[in-house]
């Protein structure tokens, strides 16, 4: 006996069926397969970007080392250097070496000379050979290094090491031998110094120059920096004065002028030497 359903059941029937196919997931389509050489290229970029990420953090850091190690060998040689000259005082304190000098043994040769020392007075002439000019100096025992006027300081390197090219700091009425006004000078790098002022922190690079003085033939270093807002482009500090010169204060320009070719003779430096008598003291 065959089965019949009524008419409204077949309906719903076909209803549910064709009503399901509405519920089911819509499917993602698959992404194409990557290729070998763009896998490939892919992982050389993100190689890249790491290596350029952990070599700059790297010169980062390897620089940050080399400033610090800079300051560190600079403070070192100015360690030994003062520990070197302390030791030859010490060496050299003897009381029963000390000299019984009155006022009527002085003479006229001794005038710039006491107790092996020379006497410089507060303003001197000073040559520097290499360079080929002498150059007005000022005497302050109150400094620890010396100074020469400089401006355009450039560092450059040679054969590995530091060097500098400048041009002497100097004002129109400066006395200098004129050829030398406006030349480049260049010279390697012994050390560097941090200045601390107000504006802030300063380095600036110390040179060393061979330099007369009088009887005086010395290798000085220098720090270079802009004096020209100063009366004298030279500053020479304690470091030159200790072991071989003491300063009187109410003298100047006890050593006469040094002569290089192209300079005006040493006789003629008593006009110069009259603009500092009214001068003030430098700051």
């Amino acid at each position: 006996m065959r089965l019949r359903l009524p008419l409204a059941g077949t309906l719903a029937l076909v209803s549910l069926l064709f009503g399901g196919c509405t519920y089911l997931p819509e499917r993602t389509p698959t992404p194409p397969p990557v290729t070998s050489a763009e896998f490939e290229a892919r992982v050389a970029q993100l190689e890249h970007s790491l290596i350029a990420r952990c070599d700059a953090r790297q010169e980062a850091r390897l620089d940050r080392q080399f400033r610090h190690q800079q300051a560190l060998t600079a403070d070192v040689r100015e360690v030994g250097s003062l520990l070197r000259q302390l030791r030859g005082d010490v060496a050299r304190l003897d009381p029963a070496d000390a000299p019984q000098a009155s006022a009527s043994q002085c003479t006229d040769a001794e005038r710039t000379s006491l107790n092996n020392k020379e006497v410089l007075g507060r303003s001197e002439w000073i040559g520097l050979p290499d360079v080929g000019t002498y150059l007005k100096a000022r005497i302050d025992s109150g400094a620890t290094t010396s100074s020469l006027s400089a401006t355009e300081i450039t560092r450059f390197e040679r054969d590995g090491e530091d060097w500098v090219r400048f041009k002497l700091g100097l004002n129109d009425d400066d006395s200098v031998v004129e050829s030398v006004r406006g030349e480049w000078i260049e010279a390697p790098v012994d050390r560097r110094v941090r200045i601390i002022q107000a504006s802030g922190e300063d380095s600036r690079p110390v040179i060393s120059l061979l330099m007369s003085l009088g009887p005086l033939r010395e290798t000085v270093q220098f720090t270079l920096n802009d004096r020209t807002h100063l009366d004298h482009p030279v500053l020479l500090g304690r470091r030159f004065l200790m072991d071989i010169a003491i300063i009187d204060v109410a003298e100047q320009y006890l050593h006469e002028r040094p002569e290089f070719p192209g300079g005006r003779p040493a006789a003629d430096a008593g006009a110069d030497e009259a603009s500092d008598a009214d001068a003030q003291p430098e700051g």
